[in-house]
């Protein structure tokens, strides 16, 4: 399509010239990477602790004492903003902390804030496991919330940049993978430790130094991503890493794009501000609904409160954790399916088969809810069988598809010199409403009761809309080419401004300017 035009930066399509084949340099890496990703997961399913009896009775007595009383009402049992605070700090000083993760992931490198969040998490896990009031106890989950958003900020922007343009989604996925993974280990561990009184709690608490020393001894061994380097000025080391990492010398089509995308990323001093400008509109737009949308889909509520949920609905303690347990192992089940099939059948099917079934799943357990189960009564053995069914058919569905794909699809979409600050943006507005529902839930669950999963139903019907109308498939797409993805989509082309630009080769499909053509060489059909 010679006479095209290309925005500064990538000035040209080389997706066909790409090079390289996935070697074990890039394996060890994303799986050491990943390991951010469990402690996450962790972090989530071992909110599991607060339905523990010798854990509500020393740091939450109020509770304790409710929890048994037959005459309250069964959905607010729980309804407590201190117990609600025990989840939800984590969230909040996770959003903070990704906004001061973003500078030292530009100026220092995607390793120094792996590093950062581990040694955070390790201060977080001693400080729980050894609480003996709810102070310390809160500032533990405080030192995992930094954590937490030192690690989120960097491993997706880690593993994105470490695979290979026509793998990146299955390896991106190697962090969801990861959470899904600490979310069933953290349930397998309650289990466990519930059966040992009066202290398996600091042992749920405590265990999850294990990943966080692996996490930071392995920041430090890990290479440096490329992009990072050559963006830094280290360009000779940037060449290196890159063949290490691609398994061949023929790598210059990559590094010319690598080095492209450097000139312009090096002449933004304040990501922060150049994000907000039209021409990076629409990656602003995903940096902010992805992550909103994949909260919204109601799974954080069922993750954090499953022992919380299933014991309101009549399941005894341990039965609520078993319960827990099996859906964890579902979700981790279907994040392999993603894996499996995220590179061939791309983000948008997946996206879009998901909310559909996920909306099924929440009407049905509305329903069952609504006609079944009372404020002072239990769901009978086969209603309970069913809503736990119908349970791990939403896991399932999310498992597939907003889970993976709520972290993959921002953190493969920003320009360099805004990468930094789009994904501390994406991680800050996932944990801002992980925070919001995390601390509401219980109470929106005694307001609404039945009705709580309608109103989650609602929002993914919302989000389904949207990726139909306003995700362009980014399958197969390198990631340093991204950025011209946006020009050919038929609703962003009319929001991205005249930018300077240079003569493009041909390569961009047939010049219709409808956004049907193809990144020449890549899989990869642009949505219309």
């Amino acid at each position: 399509m010679a006479g095209s035009m290309a925005p500064l930066g990538v000035k040209k399509d080389r997706a066909a010239e790409y090079k390289g084949h996935m070697t074990f340099a890039v394996a060890m890496a994303c799986i050491v990477a990943a390991i951010g990703g469990s402690i996450f997961g962790y972090d989530i399913g071992i909110s599991g602790v607060n339905t523990m009896d010798p854990f509500l009775e020393r740091f939450f007595p109020a509770v304790f004492r409710r929890k048994n009383l037959v005459t309250l009402n069964n959905y607010c049992k729980y309804d407590n903003q201190a117990l609600s605070a025990f989840t939800s700090i984590l969230y909040l000083s996770g959003q903070v902390s990704t906004l001061a993760a973003a500078p030292v992931t530009r100026n220092y490198g995607r390793r120094a804030s792996i590093i950062c969040g581990g040694m955070s998490f390790l201060i977080g896990a001693a400080l729980n496991a050894a609480a003996a009031d709810l102070t310390t106890l809160i500032l533990g989950r405080f030192m995992l919330g930094v954590g937490i958003g030192f690690g989120n900020q960097a491993v997706p922007l880690y593993l994105s940049e470490m695979a290979p343009a026509h793998l990146r989604g299955g390896l991106n996925m190697m962090f969801q993978l990861a959470t899904t993974l600490g979310i069933f280990s953290a349930n397998m561990i309650n289990y466990g430790t519930q059966k040992i009184k009066p202290w398996g709690w600091r042992l749920s608490l405590g265990l999850v130094a294990a990943p966080a020393l692996l996490m930071t001894v392995g920041g430090f061994l890990l290479p440096e991503t490329p992009n990072s380097l050559i963006e830094r000025g280290h360009v000779e080391e940037g060449r290196r890493v890159l063949e290490l990492i691609r398994g061949t010398t023929d790598v210059d089509a990559e590094f010319t794009d690598m080095a492209e995308a450097s000139e312009l990323a090096n002449t933004i001093k304040h990501p922060f501000r150049n994000i907000l400008e039209r021409r990076n509109r629409p990656q602003l737009v995903m940096a902010v609904c992805m992550p909103a949308f994949q909260i919204l889909t109601g799974i954080n509520s069922i993750l954090f409160y499953a022992p919380v949920l299933f014991q309101s609905m009549g399941f005894g303690a341990s039965w609520s954790l078993y319960s827990s347990m099996l859906t964890g192992a579902v979700l981790l089940f279907s994040t392999l399916i993603s894996i499996a099939t995220v590179d061939r059948l791309g983000r948008r099917k997946l996206l879009i088969s998901g909310g559909i079934l996920m909306i099924i799943c929440q009407v049905i357990v509305a329903a069952i809810l609504g006609v079944e189960f009372g404020s002072d009564k239990h769901l009978s053995r086969g209603c309970s069988t069913a809503v736990v069914f119908v349970i791990c058919l939403f896991m399932l569905a999310f498992g597939w598809s907003w889970g993976p794909l709520g972290w993959t699809v921002p953190s493969e979409i920003f320009p360099l010199e805004t990468r930094s600050a789009g994904q501390s943006i994406t991680v800050a507005v996932n944990l801002f409403f992980t925070f919001v529902i995390a601390q509401a839930f219980l109470s929106l669950l005694c307001v609404f009761k039945y009705a709580i999963f309608i109103f989650f139903a609602g929002w993914i019907a919302v989000m389904t809309a949207f990726v139909y109308v306003f995700l362009p498939e980014t399958k197969g797409v390198p990631i340093e080419e991204m950025v011209l993805l946006w020009s050919k989509h038929r609703f962003w082309k009319n929001i991205m401004p005249a930018m300077p630009t240079m003569p493009l080769e041909d390569g961009w499909g047939s010049g219709d300017g409808h956004g049907d053509s193809a990144l020449a060489g890549a899989d990869c059909n642009v949505h219309k």
